[in-house]
């Protein structure tokens, strides 16, 4: 039996963070091998259907806590209705120099500047394979630091081929701040080139593989007005199945006098709640409900992942929030938005 997070968290806090989560995806890791963790047996609560699946409750795990699908066993006994694993990349990755990974406990954020650390595709694909887990599985793909952004696509297709046949939906990123030029792929220009090729080899695979797996675009909150527009007449124009809103920030607003608050990275957790949700909001208007929006950004608590349905979102996912709340967060927020009439 696993320990309640109050009492692990001093000692997980007293430890650099990547080496805390390192050793958290270790012991999660040990424990799946013992064969003894239960089958995936998510909390039911009004459940849901986007993008045509079926969700048993609206609250899932953003892509980052588990890059290589290592322990998907372990983190579906947490209740969620859907896993997001990823950022995978064709290739194995060592990602950004240490140190790249910083506590803002007073504000319940986290600075990363992880940079697509991973195995690779076949990795993760391999891991996946070996998973029991039957829910819904996100793989989330990127493009290696060292292609160039004029070749970005070829990634993405090389990811969506592998990935495809064991993906419940796949999740394009192009909005981590923290692989050089990766957003210009939002560009209007770049982003209808992506969207295309990509929306052709979905099509394709469907016919190979004799079943459809949904798509969805995951967008930063560094985002003006005229842009969120533009992406969201791409998305609509490409027909994409879904959009997840939003990544991290660049923005230090309120962190800045706070120790590592100046780091450079993306800022997730708290700091992050009403930039993310002011992009939510403007890109569901945007939108006119012609695709569902997945809010990631800020939850730390029930009442945010609420106000994220309020705000427009379909669906929600968590990661910083579980590093200050621990496995728990996942009921209060199933709790939280259960019963939205969304």
């Amino acid at each position: 039996m696993m320990l309640p997070y109050c009492l692990v968290k001093p000692f997980v806090f007293a430890l650099d963070p990547e080496t805390a989560h390192e050793l958290t995806l270790a012991g999660l890791a040990a424990l799946q091998k013992t064969g003894v963790l239960p089958a995936y047996r998510p909390l039911r609560a009004s459940p849901v259907t986007v993008m045509g699946l079926e969700f048993p409750n609206r609250v899932g795990l953003a892509a980052g806590l588990d890059k290589n699908g290592e322990i998907i066993d372990a983190l579906a006994t947490w209740g969620f209705g859907f896993i997001e694993v990823g950022t995978v990349t064709p290739r194995p990755q060592p990602g950004n120099p240490r140190p790249r990974l910083f506590r803002l406990p007073e504000a319940q954020g986290i600075i990363n500047r992880m940079g697509f650390n991973n195995r690779g595709v076949d990795t993760l694909v391999a891991n996946v394979r070996t998973a029991r887990f039957k829910g819904i599985l996100g793989i989330n793909i990127g493009k290696n630091f060292d292609t160039p952004i004029e070749k970005a696509a070829d990634d993405y297709l090389a990811c969506l081929d592998k990935v495809y046949a064991l993906a419940s939906y796949v999740a394009v990123n192009i909005s981590s701040p923290n692989t050089k030029n990766l957003r210009q792929l939002q560009g209007e220009s770049e982003l209808d080139a992506l969207l295309g090729a990509l929306r052709t080899r979905q099509t394709e695979l469907a016919d190979k593989h004799g079943h459809y797996v949904p798509m969805a675009l995951k967008i930063a909150p560094d985002l003006d007005e005229a842009q969120i527009v533009n992406i969201a007449d791409a998305l609509r124009r490409h027909r994409l199945d879904g959009v997840i809103a939003t990544n991290t920030t660049l923005a230090r607003e309120g962190v800045e006098h706070l120790k590592h608050g100046n780091q450079a990275g993306g800022l997730s957790g708290a700091p992050l709640f009403e930039r993310s949700t002011g992009v939510l909001r403007r890109l569901t208007l945007a939108l006119a409900g012609e695709l569902p929006v997945i809010a990631a950004g800020g939850i730390v608590d029930g009442g945010k992942a609420k106000a994220k349905l309020d705000a427009g979102a379909a669906l929600v996912q968590i990661y910083s929030g579980l590093v200050y709340k621990g496995p728990d967060l996942v009921g209060e927020c199933i709790g939280a938005t259960a019963g939205h009439n969304k």
